[in-house]
């Protein structure tokens, strides 16, 4: 089995169309919905981890693109910079696995990489960008 997380940009014309259930019939993908803003006449944003077999999942994105849903692989692992980050904890109220998360009392921004699937929500939520994402062995921003 293969896991993977990928971002769908869906235009707002495919928007009522049964896209995602689709894939899960045709193509015998599994999904797990890491963040979704999906709203009527407008383009929606999906974060989605795929789960099955390389070559259904090569399908199932070429279906998406058919439907011109645009997808990008979020390949990497995911990094605190320790010395930037001054514990606000933006990051652990979009991070979906809970790898980011407060230790109380003393309210210190915790991150367990062992959780971390590099959805790369908590890059774009830090006003310090104290979080990085390692794309095929380079560290670079994303920022929002």
């Amino acid at each position: 089995m293969n896991t993977r997380i990928y971002v769908l940009k869906f235009p707002k014309e495919v928007i009522d169309q049964p896209i995602i259930s689709n894939l899960v019939k045709k193509y015998d993908l599994e999904f797990n919905i890491l963040k979704a803003t999906i709203l009527l006449q407008q383009e929606g944003v999906m974060v989605l981890e795929f789960i099955g077999h390389k070559a259904n999942v090569k399908k199932g994105i070429a279906y998406l693109n058919e439907m011109g849903v645009t997808v990008k692989s979020m390949a990497g692992n995911i990094r605190r910079d320790d010395e930037k980050c001054y514990q606000c904890g933006a990051c652990t109220g979009v991070c979906p696995t809970g790898a980011l998360s407060l230790h109380r009392p003393d309210m210190a921004v915790l991150f367990d990489e062992e959780k971390c699937t590099a959805c790369g929500l908590c890059v774009s939520v830090c006003p310090a960008r104290a979080m990085e994402v390692s794309l095929n062995g380079s560290v670079a921003e994303l920022a929002a």
